[in-house]
């Protein structure tokens, strides 16, 4: 067996059907002949964030897979590769790399020394005949512990050298559960709690603890808030939802956290980022995380709680039973949230429901959630006004209907998120939101869900305009024009041999999206850009 087969083999053992990348990489070839379905992009960020979706929407229970050509298919794949760092996805990351002579001569790019940082670990093959042991390597740290990409690089060199026989079985994933010491500690804590507030994190999805996260807050009457990332976790209709927290939140949340005494973090990692929720000073902090290095890294907490997320609410659970008896009543926090909510919700509703042409992309947005059957969608946002505008508005039902992100936001990573999506759960209708200014980074790869025969739902706010930084770039704006962007972006969808409208009309919102989501049923990509106001008001509280 030649090197380029036996990675192919172990690949198809540990559960990888698709892998996604751009040529040239002999792994490609290899993969199909096992029956790995070959995803070919058009530039590699998209394949990188589709193998990210992969990853996500299945918990990690299958593992996404790029591989990209050495030199500069590497070199543009870097970002790709630092978003899934960023967001802990756990992605196999296969670049090829320069032959073994030339690997560390100036300038070629060395994908193992380049990328360490933004990866879990980096590992090249230097001896053929250890693959076995490298591909172990890297699946367990795959399926253990805080995810993140793992890359191998292959030289160009050694993918037809033989290695015999793989001797090979799948990996095991573990799970490990915090201090019974501390459990004890915390579930004091919480019982004595006046105002708990449980903040729920994207471990919460990683670990599928989903059923133990209601039951806390159902045994405590505690409200949740989620991260960018663990939005849908909980389901947002829920009485004591107070929906996700970026840049732009609820008054709920905001109302909630302020007034907190303890605030247990669940599956989060409390970063402090421009693009998340910003944690009060006051209340009492547990955290409970995967990774100890998240421990005081950003928000300093008095109980640590190390292990699996849904180990540690299954302990957290049995030591607060007792302690608490019966669920609380969860009419009285209800009601708060609720009147909070009402005014907060009655200050946007003129613009959820506006009916001005050029068209408000709340309005937009609000058409969408209430046209779809959101528990059966995967949504996910795009970066800048996108996200703040969907992500506190748009009521989540069912676990991991709404992929989030935000700890870094690169442009034009939805597309290939539901590209991603939809191979993992092509049951679902899988939607990206975006802007005009996301579509210049990645929208040719519109093109790629239209040669894989991927039928997402694409829906493109087009307000020809970088409106978000009108008011830091006025001068550039005025005299030069910096911030205006042009396009017929559904033109470009139909001449891909998609399905493209443009709308104009408030009227024909629902409308298209109707036809767009028949057309989807069809087995036809759809992008429907809506042509919007230079909308900028943000629900920052």
């Amino acid at each position: 067996m030649k090197l380029g087969e036996a990675i192919a083999e172990i690949m198809r053992r540990e559960g990888v059907d698709i892998l996604c990348g751009y040529p040239v990489n002999h792994l490609i070839e290899f993969a199909a002949a096992r029956d790995i379905r070959p995803i070919m992009v058009r530039q590699e960020r998209i394949g990188l964030h589709m193998a990210d979706a992969i990853s996500r929407v299945t918990s990690g229970r299958k593992i996404g897979a790029f591989c990209m050509q050495h030199g500069p298919g590497s070199e543009n794949a870097y970002g790709g590769v630092a978003q899934a760092y960023g967001e802990s996805v756990p992605v196999l990351v296969v670049p090829q790399g320069y032959p073994r002579r030339l690997a560390h001569i100036d300038p070629n790019f060395n994908s193992s020394e380049a990328m360490r940082h933004v990866v879990k670990s980096a590992e090249p093959v230097v001896l053929a005949a250890e693959i076995g042991n490298i591909m172990r390597r890297a699946f367990t740290r795959l399926r253990n512990g805080r995810g993140g990409p793992v890359l191998v690089e292959v030289p160009t060199d050694l993918w037809n050298e033989e290695v015999g026989e793989v001797d090979y079985a799948p990996v095991m994933a573990t799970r490990y559960s915090p201090d019974p010491a501390e459990v004890k500690r915390a579930a004091r804590m919480l019982a004595e709690a006046r105002r708990p507030v449980i903040y729920a994190g994207t471990g919460i999805h990683w670990a599928r603890a989903w059923d133990q996260l209601a039951r806390l807050s159902a045994l405590l009457a505690a409200p949740v808030a989620t991260s960018l990332g663990g939005k849908s976790a909980f389901n947002e209709e829920h009485p004591l939802s107070l929906g996700c927290g970026g840049v732009a939140i609820s008054a709920p949340l905001r109302h909630f956290l302020d007034r907190a005494d303890v605030i247990i973090g669940l599956g989060c990692s409390f970063t402090e980022t421009n693009f998340g929720v910003k944690m009060p000073q006051g209340p009492r902090i547990i955290h409970a995380t995967l990774d100890p290095m998240h421990l005081n890294k950003d928000v300093r907490a008095e109980i640590g709680l190390i292990g699996d997320a849904a180990l540690t609410l299954e302990a957290l659970l049995a030591e607060l039973e007792p302690l608490v008896g019966s669920p609380r009543d969860p009419a009285p926090a209800a009601a708060e949230i609720q009147q909070v909510r009402e005014p907060w919700l009655a200050q946007w509703m003129p613009k959820l429901t506006s009916p001005d042409a050029p068209l408000n992309p709340y309005r937009v947005l609000w058409d969408l959630q209430h046209t779809v059957d959101r528990d059966n969608v995967i949504i996910t946002h795009d970066a800048g006004s996108p996200r703040d505008q969907i992500s506190p508005f748009w009521k989540s039902t069912t676990p991991l209907s709404y992929l989030g992100w935000g700890k870094t936001t690169q442009l034009g990573y939805g597309l290939g998120l539901a590209m991603g999506a939809k191979l993992a759960a092509p049951e679902k209708l899988c939607i990206n939101v975006w802007g005009d200014a996301a579509i210049g980074f990645t929208g040719m790869d519109f093109e790629t869900a239209v040669r894989e025969r991927i039928p997402i739902m694409s829906v493109l706010l087009n307000n020809f305009s970088m409106a978000i930084e009108l008011k830091v770039m006025p001068i550039s704006t005025e005299k030069y024009r910096s911030t205006d962007i042009s396009g017929d972006y559904a033109a470009m969808a139909r001449a891909f041999g998609g399905h493209g409208e443009r709308v104009t009309d408030p009227a024909e919102i629902v409308p298209a999206i109707r036809r767009g989501i028949e057309k989807t049923r069809a087995g036809i990509p759809v992008l429907l850009e809506f042509i919007t106001s230079k909308e900028t008001a943000v629900s920052r509280l």
